[in-house]
């Protein structure tokens, strides 16, 4: 039985005014969340593997190759 499991999505970090513990032209793996993007937000895994709220206009979308997206990802 397949799963509808929607693949992991990236972004790049571009931009980190008053956001310390982001790394500029780091790639970041992001979680699903609709009412931070309504807010202007998205939620990212950081290096602890939490997920936390950051500006949406701090970053780019990252389209990779599906192997690497899985391999990149943090598992659930």
């Amino acid at each position: 039985m397949g799963q509808n499991k929607e693949p992991p999505q990236f972004v790049l970090c571009v931009r980190n005014e008053g956001c310390d513990d982001l790394e500029l032209r780091k790639v970041y793996q992001m979680l699903p969340d609709a009412t931070a993007a309504k807010e202007g937000y998205l939620r990212l895994i950081d290096e602890s593997g939490e997920d936390y709220l950051y500006p949406a206009d701090y970053f780019q979308p990252v389209v990779l190759p599906a192997a690497v997206a899985e391999q990149l990802a943090v598992p659930a």
